[in-house]
């Protein structure tokens, strides 16, 4: 079993490994200029990059090398990174910031950012596909790009956009609510923690557990999302915040009040946590990640 070490240390080098990898990955792209400097200006733009350390704490909770899972890592963050630059556009939330910065078409356009985004998606399987066989055999390789495609897609991510947008100017039903953010954000979050699982063998409980630690998890972020955009500052977010009310939609706060959507985050963290403790895992990263979703002011 690797040494555990505290959340900080560990997220300080594997976000430093992580953004080097990105911006190599990019850069070696035989593509015009303009589209690479599109797509390395979101992926700079930080963020807290909560999906690839899940992937990577998983692996350390098996006891595998993080490193491992950077190429998935990228990959998921690549997507992540493309959801949001189509998001921000005119045709969506028609934003002028993200993480403190102008948004990707408000810099290069709305058609060279949404060409961007089109090639950071594309570009994620490739990258998964690079994998070297002697660490990740070609069978997982598959399993890795058949469950982001389901993740990021129609049933998982995209599909949770497309309600988001129905849902919005109407009255939600909790279960409609939960409906959107287990696609729009859960299913990606989730592919995180599964994709350490993939890569480390897990068994079926193992993965049964994780699944359930992440299904909470995703919820338990979006919560603390919406209470975000009802308390946070714009200036540690980095958007405006009060959007949700401004396009009508429906919310956790909303739903439950603001202090029912606080019960309700305490709630989904309590479930992850105790399906964590399940796993037989070396969890303590894990449960530092569940704790850094809840507390989070950005």
């Amino acid at each position: 079993m690797l040494e555990t070490r505290q959340l900080d240390q560990f997220a300080h080098e594997y976000k430093l490994l992580l953004d080097h990898e990105l911006r190599t990955l990019v850069e070696k792209l035989n593509a015009p200029s303009i589209l690479k400097e599109s797509m390395v200006y979101s992926l700079k733009a930080g963020g807290k990059r909560i999906r690839p350390l899940l992937l990577f704490a998983t692996l350390e909770a098996f006891g595998e090398d993080p490193r491992k899972g950077l190429f998935p890592a990228c990959a998921i963050e690549m997507i992540h990174t493309y959801s949001l630059i189509h998001d921000d556009l005119p045709s969506m939330d028609n934003d002028d910031l993200r993480r403190g910065k102008p948004t990707n078409h408000k810099v290069f356009g709305d058609a060279v950012a949404t060409l961007a985004g089109d090639a950071l998606l594309t570009y994620s399987f490739e990258v998964i596909g690079k994998l070297p066989n002697e660490s990740v055999p070609p069978e997982t390789k598959i399993k890795l790009v058949v469950e982001l495609a389901k993740a990021a897609g129609a049933e998982g991510m995209v599909g949770g956009q497309v309600a988001d947008m129905e849902g919005e100017d109407k009255f939600l039903s909790l279960q409609e609510l939960e409906y959107i953010h287990i696609h729009k954000t859960g299913k990606l979050l989730s592919y995180s923690v599964l994709a350490g699982a993939i890569i480390a063998g897990a068994n079926q409980n193992q993965m049964e557990f994780l699944s359930a630690f992440a299904h909470h998890l995703g919820l338990a972020f979006q919560i603390q999302d919406d209470i975000l955009d009802v308390t946070g500052s714009q200036q540690l977010i980095g958007k405006k915040v009060g959007s949700d009310t401004a396009n009508l939609k429906s919310t956790y706060p909303k739903l439950l009040t603001l202090e029912g959507a606080k019960v309700e985050l305490t709630k989904q963290i309590t479930a992850a946590k105790e399906n964590l403790q399940k796993t037989g895992l070396n969890i303590n990263l894990l449960v530092e990640l569940a704790e850094l979703v809840a507390s989070r002011d950005h």
